[in-house]
């Protein structure tokens, strides 16, 4: 689509340019037309016309002397000379003294054009001014330049906008969200079963699933006005300015419509109201949610405007705000899966030069949770590295570097370990994949690494599972804690001592046994009861206690204790496999980086390579 910007319209200019205007007229124009209209000539010329008898009228002064032809029909001025028989001489050259009249303007007019002029301007163009500037404002109660004005982004329609095909791997949405264009299409078929559009729909998902641009398809397929802006956009310094600038935004949505509203970040301004009285921003910001529930009542469901919002943070949204009659439709736009994550790697790969034999299945595969901004950057990591390479071809190796810069950040190549510690990363990383693999139910290990990332870690093991899960069962959590404490394991196993590389590790492995014990349910002990909810569920989840002091203590205590049990697990698996340990960690020693199947083939008893 295409922006739409309003023209600028300098209105201060125009001041500047009157001052200037009237600043000449003062210095230049004026004096000129003001002053006397005599003409100036030195004291011999007139010395030259009394002899000629040439003078008329005759104004002797201290500072100059005024005089005329003979005719009267010229004035002229000079200046006075030290002669004490100038008025003998004018007397017998027949010259009359008196006053002489200089051509001048009238002081009237003078007065006119100097002062009450200009005064007439400066009021003309302040109210002009003032004018222009309530409008952009939206209203006469605006209070400060442009305060009250929305700055929404206009769009218009365009051949070239988005469209539901440019948005790979969020059917589900893009299914709900047709039936917005259909209506934008054909609102007589609605019309005619009596049925209303929808005033309002949600988009709901943790951080770069394509919310904005789900929004952006959902107008480029109507071909229909677009106005985008972010809720922190109402946010004003001054009491009221939130709220004209929604009603600026919806002013200008009437005029177009049918189209479509797109409010991104709606949290900003759509949180729950307290009961106490706000003041400052908050009271801002509450004043501003009430004039957006107004204009939301204001449609009709046939208007043929549409509101789009987007957020992170759902359950912190005003419960009137997501009512039915104001956002009708919840549409969860969550992280794609693996034929979703598959999908948007190709959407994207069609921009870059890609060879025959890259296995976009296999990189959807090893980039589990990515979200669709994820996958992007993923490809396109993948084109840089091509290019550094010396080359225009992405190939799969590319791509599964852009993996790993993506989830550890790039190789650290100006960092040198020692060999003592060389060799303890690798035993510790070895540690991890051979608990893995000794475990039926953990995800098969992908990759191996000693190489340190900008991410501060000194190495990691990738395991990749082979289809997409949405549920774990209690062993499958146990035995992931006991990949965690692998780490750990082989390092105490083989060396007899414990490193700060378990760190990562062991915030993994509390997480997950807590987690088991509050939300899961996985305890005899508190059965099916839940010690603790879950806050912002896109944006991290955090989460918060709620249960007494006492059961905190026993929770605490279940879970040391279920991480020293999958901890001990760990360390037989490694006592009882010590060799292949061996084996395998001083493979990964010589060759810094291994593969899964490498890795696989030297357990199950292969020769190396």
């Amino acid at each position: 689509m295409k922006e739409v910007k309003s023209p600028k319209k300098p209105l201060l200019f125009y001041y500047f340019a009157v001052l200037l205007a009237i600043f000449m007229f003062n210095m230049i124009i004026a004096p000129l037309m003001s002053g006397s209209q005599s003409t100036e000539v030195d004291y011999g010329t007139f010395m030259d016309m009394i002899e000629e008898k040439n003078i008329g009228v005759v104004q002797v002064e201290d500072t100059q002397i005024l005089f005329t032809n003979k005719d009267e029909t010229q004035t002229y001025k000079t200046v006075p000379m030290e002669d004490p028989t100038l008025t003998e001489r004018l007397h017998d050259a027949g010259a009359q003294f008196g006053r002489v009249i200089e051509e001048s303007i009238s002081p009237f007019w003078t007065l006119c054009l100097t002062t009450i002029l200009p005064i007439l301007i400066f009021i003309g163009i302040g109210q002009y001014m003032s004018k222009k500037l309530m409008n952009q404002m939206g209203g006469k109660n605006a209070m400060s330049f442009g305060m009250g004005k929305s700055n929404a982004k206009v769009y218009v329609p365009s051949t070239q906008g988005i469209s539901f095909s440019d948005v790979a791997g969020e059917d589900e949405a893009k299914e709900s969200l047709q039936e917005i264009v259909d209506y934008l299409h054909n609102p007589e078929k609605y019309t005619e079963a009596g049925a209303s559009m929808l005033k309002g729909i949600l988009l709901v998902g943790p951080p770069g699933t394509g919310k904005t641009m789900l929004a952006k398809a959902v107008a480029g397929e109507a071909n229909v006005p677009f106005f985008s802006i972010s809720g922190s956009e109402f946010v004003e310094m001054f009491v009221g300015m939130g709220a004209s600038k929604v009603r600026d935004l919806f002013s200008q949505a009437k005029e177009k419509a049918p189209c479509i509203v797109f409010i991104d970040e709606i949290d900003a301004i759509g949180k729950k109201r307290n009961s106490g009285s706000g003041y400052g921003g908050n009271d801002e910001r509450e004043q501003t949610l009430n004039q957006l529930l107004t204009e939301m009542d204001g449609f009709g469901g046939n208007t043929g405007v549409i509101i789009l919002a987007a957020t992170n943070r759902p359950e912190s949204l005003d419960p009137a705000l997501t009512r039915p009659g104001r956002f009708d439709r919840r549409v969860p736009v969550e992280l794609p899966d693996l034929k979703g994550r598959e999908e948007i790697l190709k959407v994207h790969a069609q921009k870059i030069k890609m060879s025959d034999d890259v296995d976009l299945h296999t990189i959807a595969r090893m980039a589990a949770g990515a979200s669709g901004a994820e996958l992007a950057i993923i490809i396109n990591e993948a084109a840089l590295r091509a290019v550094r390479n010396g080359r225009v071809i992405v190939n799969q190796s590319d791509l599964e570097e852009s993996i790993e810069v993506v989830i550890a950040g790039y190789q650290k190549k100006n960092a040198v370990l020692s060999d003592k510690e060389k060799r303890i990363v690798a035993y510790h990383e070895i540690g991890h994949a051979l608990v893995a693999a000794k475990q039926s139910n953990s995800a098969p290990v992908q990759k191996i690494t000693i190489i340190p990332r900008t991410s501060g870690a000194l190495g990691y093991t990738m395991q990749v599972e082979t289809g997409d899960k949405y549920l774990m069962t209690k062993e499958e959590i146990e035995d992931k804690i006991a990949t965690y404490t692998g780490g750990r394991a082989a390092e105490e196993v083989v060396f007899g001592q414990i490193t700060t590389g378990a760190s990562n590790d062991i915030e993994q492995a509390t997480k997950l046994a807590r987690a088991m014990i509050t939300r899961y349910g996985m305890s005899d002990q508190f059965d099916m009861v839940a010690m603790e909810t879950v806050h912002n569920q896109y944006l991290g989840g955090d989460a918060s206690l709620i249960c007494s002091e006492e059961t905190q203590k026993e929770i605490d205590r279940k879970v040391v204790e279920l991480v020293r049990k999958q901890h001990e697990k760990a360390r037989r698996i490694l006592e009882d496999n010590r060799a292949k340990l061996d084996e395998l960690a001083g493979f990964l020693y010589e060759k810094e980086t291994i593969t899964g199947d490498e890795f696989m083939e030297i357990l199950n008893g292969g020769d190396r390579q």
